[in-house]
């Protein structure tokens, strides 16, 4: 009994520690927005952690499963697929399949791309 009575005595003498200490609280903090990009779009950052100026396409404005080219100069590091639709980076500016490629479900966020983003493809399912 003495023994759980000093461990109790000790967590309670530990817990204290902490709150003095400035210790955070045991609930979470909200979460940190990831970055704007509204329902419907494909937003794309030329920095990592969705820093620098967006990019973002409507998925009205968007033709279906073509290739689309950033702008010539413009590059993104960091993206969020908000369009309800899976959505191909590209490395290469045409689309093609020799240089790096990844896929992303709608609702991804991604910090970092593996590469540099010159292009994409919004499929329809």
């Amino acid at each position: 009994m003495r023994t759980i009575r000093s461990a109790v005595a000790v967590v309670v003498g530990l817990a204290g520690a902490f709150a003095l200490a400035g210790a955070p609280a045991a609930h979470a903090e909200p979460t940190k927005r990831l970055g704007p990009c509204a329902a419907g779009q494909l937003c794309l950052w030329p920095k990592p952690d969705f820093r620098g100026e967006r990019q973002a396409s409507e998925l009205a404005g968007i033709d279906i499963e073509s290739c689309t080219a950033l702008p010539a100069g413009v590059t993104a590091a960091s993206l969020a697929n908000r369009t309800g639709r899976p959505v191909t980076t590209y490395q290469s500016a045409t689309c093609a399949e020799t240089g790096e490629f990844q896929t992303y479900p709608s609702g991804t966020w991604t910090p970092e791309s593996p590469y540099v983003v010159r292009a994409y493809k919004v499929w329809e399912r």
